[in-house]
């Protein structure tokens, strides 16, 4: 009788040595498994997959919550049609997995055909064979799943085979924290890159390019129709004229808006950077070429390239350019293995490109192809009644930049719309800036302007420093009555030519009371 006992005993001990060691060799492949991929369901299933074939137990499931609804949802199941029961769910306390998750404990069921709460929707589980469910943990925060499968035998060693599930789930709330966590910062990171498109967009579409003269609407309507469509477009004007905000706009309002837009002054680098700069170098190209780099095509590929000063490249480096504009392709400094690119070209310069042609200067075949969509941006001589709204739009920039309000009088408009403005916006943006800083309580008036060291340097007695004010010019309204002495002064004295008697009938004073008043204001009187 005591041999029969030491036999049982000695076989027990086997079958528990045995179970131990397939659950070591299971555990060292499920840890192998969740160091892989942070893709959760894929890990989870092959997971299971291990269990069943190494840690001998079967139909193995993984149900996590919902955070929406609160329900356990089946996220992983062995079995090979598996993904027929992504729907099926269990509310907290219903039926045994339901109760595992509520009380947030264990649960072996010695035989699943013995419990009437055993729901088994899934039906799949053999009623004859014990089922084990153990909660799925993430640190402090409670039960977050449940992990249940079902042994492949009856046996006396549930208690380690639970044990077991535990330690399993364990790993698997390691996984399901990683998961939510870089789940967590991809929304986060896609929420800032729709952000940051939308504020592109925005700083770069066409609110950001002001002007309602018959020049700009028409620089507008050929915006939007050639935004649609991949044509290479050359924009001329002179320096300052906006050439890349308009290059800015097609992009950004064109099917490509989701590539890149990339950025080169041809003008910034000699031949040899130049070549390496657009179509990258290989390593040990030349002296310090340490490293493979990708050019400014590679780099703009699916999106569009902005190449500015295109007329100050050499004729030699012309032709590579054209060979890269006809055909997509183009190799590496220092390499041999031809690259294609899907690159949309915008050009600009403020170059007389037709009298390079016929110098010889420039390539006549690489004009045309660069010429395909012309935009001519005009001068800002050209548009002055554009004025007003530009200085208040760049006001309105400068006053983000140095973080308070900034405010422009009429009377300082007036004076802007005097002046031919050889350097184009670029000087107009100087001229407020420095108008802004001289201003110390943030509103820039005609004194303003002038103590920027407006017109400086260049003769403005001269019919091409100052040209006539513009019809829509602001005009003075000296009954404002938010203007204050000094401006309702100034604003008579614009409307009447500063003229001091016709200025002093528009306000109902004597010339001797308008001059005192011009002494005691501080206004400076300007002759014509």
């Amino acid at each position: 009788m005591s041999g029969a006992i030491e036999t049982s005993g000695a076989s027990e001990e086997m079958g528990r040595l045995d179970l131990l060691k397939s659950q070591l060799a299971a555990l060292f492949e499920v840890s192998s498994i969740l160091s892989r991929s942070l893709n959760l369901r894929e890990t989870l299933c092959e997971l299971l997959k291990v269990l069943h074939d190494h840690g001998r137990l079967r139909y193995g499931m993984v149900s996590l919550v919902d955070t929406e609804s609160g329900d356990l949802l089946v996220s992983a199941l062995h079995d090979s049609a598996s993904d027929t029961f992504t729907t099926v769910r269990y509310r907290p306390g219903e039926g045994i997995i339901g109760r595992i998750l509520e009380r947030n404990e264990p649960w072996i069921l010695p035989r699943v055909g013995d419990e009437p709460r055993f729901l088994d929707r899934l039906s799949l589980y053999d009623p004859n064979l014990p089922f084990i469910g153990v909660p799925i943990r993430v640190g402090e925060e409670g039960a977050v799943g449940v992990f249940a499968a079902q042994p492949q035998s009856a046996d006396g060693l549930l208690d380690e085979r639970a044990r077991f599930l535990e330690m399993i789930a364990n790993l698997i709330g390691q996984a399901v924290r990683l998961a939510n966590r870089v789940a967590a910062e991809q929304q986060a990171l896609r929420e800032e890159r729709d952000k940051l498109r939308r504020q592109v967009k925005g700083d770069h579409g066409f609110e950001s390019i002001i002007g309602r003269a018959a020049t700009m609407r028409l620089v507008f309507d050929q915006v939007r129709q050639v935004a649609k469509w991949n044509t290479t477009v050359l924009i001329r004007g002179e320096s300052g004229t906006g050439k890349e905000l308009v290059a800015n706009a097609i992009h950004y309002n064109s099917p490509r808006a989701r590539g890149a837009f990339v950025k080169l002054n041809c003008a910034a680098l000699p031949d040899n950077l130049l070549e390496s700069e657009l179509f990258g170098h290989e390593k040990g190209a030349f002296t310090g070429a340490v490293s493979q780099r990708k050019g400014r095509f590679e780099q703009a590929d699916g999106g569009t390239l902005f190449l500015d000063e295109i007329g100050e490249i050499s004729p030699a480096f012309q032709a590579k350019l054209l060979r890269v504009l006809q055909e997509g392709e183009f190799e590496r400094v220092g390499g041999n293995r031809t690259l294609k690119v899907d690159v949309r070209v915008i050009a600009a310069t403020n170059r007389d490109l037709e009298a390079f042609v016929r110098s010889g200067e420039f390539r006549e075949d690489l004009y045309y192809r660069l010429n395909v969509m012309p935009i001519r941006m005009p001068a800002l001589r050209d548009r002055l009644e554009d004025v007003p709204d530009l200085a208040r739009f760049l006001i309105t920039k400068i006053a983000r930049t140095q973080g308070r309000e900034l405010d422009i009088t009429d009377s300082a408009l007036r004076v802007l719309m005097r002046y031919s403005w050889p350097g184009n916006v670029r000087e107009l943006e100087n001229c407020l800036e420095r108008a802004a800083v001289m201003s110390e309580t943030g509103v820039i008036d005609r004194d303003a302007i002038h103590l920027s060291g407006f017109g400086d340097g260049l003769d403005t007695d001269t019919p091409t420093a100052l040209a006539p004010a513009a019809e829509s010019a602001p005009k003075p309204d000296i009954d404002d009555p938010n203007l204050d002495e000094r401006e309702r002064v100034i604003a008579a004295l614009e409307e009447a030519g500063w003229v001091q008697a016709k200025a002093a009938r528009l306000l109902n004073m004597t010339p001797r009371q308008i001059a005192y008043r011009i002494q005691t204001l501080n206004i400076k009187v300007r002759q014509f």
